[in-house]
């Protein structure tokens, strides 16, 4: 069963992320928003329709950049726009319009009379997120959006995912890049083996299942006394411990004036601390 019995809401407008090791769910979970994979038990709706029942009215209100850029290389980047747009019957002339609007959005103007296949790999990301607007998407699904990109091309596709928001767009994306999602999310659920672990804001999240801050040290029998004495919650990382306390300043004084450890560190929690506590560490292929 890819899986069981979950129960999530993605309110109209917000960014939804899905987060999970590879084999959780998540992407059968989003198959089946776009309609793709079947829902054979229990019943999931989209903008008030049954999966199962209004497919093609559903695909229509939908925009997805998948994970692979299944562009067409022996077209242009102008003509994969306009052939897109057939799909939806968008007349010409409001399709050729709304190609310029998209070029624009995307900074794709300059090559538009470029064959695909020569495209780098964040200009094709970029195009394949032109191409999922094309037909003015109420939901747009986004798998690995930024994958593979450089730092620029990242950022460039995060200002346009908070521009499409801001514009009413309900994005629904799922990552590997925790700071991605912590970032752009509004909320989120943390998925393994078919089920749901967790649901709510990046922040939320992150307070609740380990707190605000890290402090790292290395491994040593002393250190292990040391916390054992003062009852801390921590966690052994291989050459690493993992502390998590309700006072960051006053517990790192407490380490390097009782411990005598000569560096620690701390740091401020993040997404995917919680990630791989709920999770594991372990690799799953």
């Amino acid at each position: 069963m890819a899986v069981d019995n979950i129960s999530f809401n993605i309110d109209e407008g917000e960014m939804f992320g899905f987060l999970g090791p590879n084999g959780a769910g998540k992407t059968t979970t989003m198959r089946m928003i776009q309609c793709i994979s079947p829902v054979t038990e229990g019943k999931l709706e989209v903008m008030g329709m049954d999966v199962n029942t209004h497919q093609r009215e559903i695909k229509s209100f939908m925009g997805v950049v998948p994970q692979e850029n299944n562009l067409d290389m022996d077209f242009t980047v102008y003509e994969n726009l306009l052939v897109y747009s057939r799909y939806f019957d968008i007349p010409k002339e409001k399709a050729e319009k709304r190609i310029e609007e998209l070029l624009d959005f995307v900074h794709l103007q300059e090559k538009r009379n470029v064959m695909t296949e020569s495209l780098s790999g964040g200009m094709k990301r970029r195009l394949v997120l032109a191409r999922a607007l094309v037909n003015r998407p109420e939901i747009l699904i986004l798998d690995e959006p930024t994958v593979g990109l450089d730092p620029q091309a990242r950022h460039l596709i995060w200002d346009k995912l908070r521009g499409l928001k801001k514009q009413g767009v309900t994005i629904v994306l799922t990552s590997h890049y925790l700071d991605e999602v912590e970032k752009l999310c509004d909320r989120l659920v943390v998925m393994d083996n078919g089920k749901i672990l967790v649901e709510g804001s990046p922040t939320g999240v992150i307070e609740e299942y380990i707190g605000s801050d890290i402090i790292e040290a290395e491994h040593n029998s002393e250190l292990m006394a040391c916390l054992e004495k003062k009852e801390v919650n921590y966690e052994v990382i291989g050459d690493l411990v993992h502390i998590y306390p309700d006072n960051s300043m006053e517990l790192s004084e407490y380490l390097l004036m009782e411990c005598s450890l000569s560096k620690i560190s701390a740091r401020p929690a993040t997404l995917e601390d919680v990630f791989l506590k709920l999770t594991g560490r372990r690799l799953r292929e």
